[in-house]
Formats: C-alpha cells, structure tokens, sequence
C-alpha cells in the first residue's frame, strides 16, 4: 500500500493549521520542537496569527545506551524523567544528576541560539499548542507537554504530522487536545519516510525561522 506522504515540513504544518483553526486570534502560543518542529510550527502560527517561539530539550542518555533516553532537560532546568524507564534501570539520583549535568550545558548553548536574551513567553490562559514534525516514541512530545504544563500552560494542544498509533496513545495523557492527522500501525517506522523532502535542520536555520516570525508580528505591530 502506498504511503501518504507530506512535500515538506511547510506543507505539513499548513495541514495542521487547517485542523486548529478555532485557535485563531486568541493570543495562542507556538512552540516548536527543535530543530523540525519549528519548521512546521511556522505556517501554523501563520495561519493562526500566533506568537511562536521555541521549547528546547534534549534527552537525558542511558550512561550504557547513550543512543537511549530515560528524560529530558529543558532550557529551563526542568528534569523530565521517564519514571517507569528509571525503575527499570535502577539509577540512582546521583547516576539521574551526574548524566543531566552533561547535557545541560548544550540545552543552554541552544537555548541561548534560538532564543537569545528574550524570556520564555507567559503561557497562562493562552491556548499553548506543542509542534513536532513527526512522533517516533513519542517520549520528546511527553517531555515538551510536560515541561509547558509546568511553565504554566492550562490548555494544551500536542500537534505532530505522523506518529505511530501506540506513540500517540501514550502522548495523549499530558495534552488536553491531540491533532495528528496520520496515524500509522506500519513499522518499521520513520518520521523521514512519510516527508518527500525532510533535510537536516540547523541551528541557525531554526534561529532564521524564529527571527523571521518575530519580523512579521512586528511588521503588523504585535508584541514580538
């Protein structure tokens, strides 16, 4: 059977925005996953006449397996953990500590990339819509929801392209909405397979995407 495939990151999110029209003119908030859910989140916030902005984490390695992750640490020194993985690990608080503390430092470098100076935006009573370009497990969407929930952020909306059925059911708990317009039981999976054209992002490319928004609400003279 063949796929259904998205062009590119631009033409995915425009698909989504056409699912979150009702969001439309009331102060919502964007935030991209980096470094392709940024890319995605731009149309929508387009469409949507929404501030966007980024969510930055990177995943906490399992110190044997450091292709895997138990959590995430944000841009904002939260420690999202993976609390069924730890137990099944058996790390300790100092192993959870010593492998966050090697990953802070680059979540800072990002944050400082994406961002700059500019605080985290005010997410209460906003509607707070999380982007990604595709679910794999599912667990970077987890963390993001759960980092924005504690940054304050009351309705919230997952917003991913693809993901595994299985994925998305597990994600579904830490949003108040989820908008996925493919859902796959096919594996292997890859979120690349689904996109004709899905190139590698980098971080200046991501910092373009941002500054470019925030041009275009200022130009229309909005709050950057």
């Amino acid at each position: 059977m063949m796929r259904t495939h998205y062009k590119d990151r631009r033409q995915a999110g425009e698909i989504l925005a056409g699912h979150l029209t009702e969001y439309r003119g009331r102060g919502a908030v964007v935030l991209g996953i980096p470094r392709g859910g940024v890319a995605v989140g731009v149309p929508i916030a387009e469409a949507l006449d929404a501030e966007l902005d980024v969510i930055v984490l990177r995943k906490i390695p399992i110190p044997w397996e450091p292709e895997a992750g138990f959590g995430a640490v944000t841009a904002e020194g939260d420690i999202i953990l993976n609390e069924a993985m730890v137990r099944r690990l058996g790390l300790s608080q100092e192993e959870i500590q010593r492998q966050a503390e090697r990953v802070r430092a680059e979540v800072e470098r990002r944050a400082r990339a994406y961002r700059g100076d500019r605080p985290f935006p005010n997410l209460g009573g906003r509607p707070v819509i999380v982007v990604d370009d595709g679910l794999a497990t599912g667990y970077t969407m987890i963390a993001a929801l759960r980092s924005a929930r504690l940054r304050g952020a009351e309705q919230l909306v997952c917003a991913a392209p693809v993901s595994p059925a299985d994925s998305l059911e597990g994600v579904r708990p830490y949003a108040d909405r989820v908008v996925c317009p493919l859902v796959t039981t096919e594996y292997p999976f890859a979120v690349a397979s689904f996109y004709e054209r899905f190139p590698d992002m980098s971080d200046d490319e991501v910092g373009e995407l941002l500054r470019g928004a925030r041009r275009a609400r200022q130009a229309e003279g909005e709050t950057p």
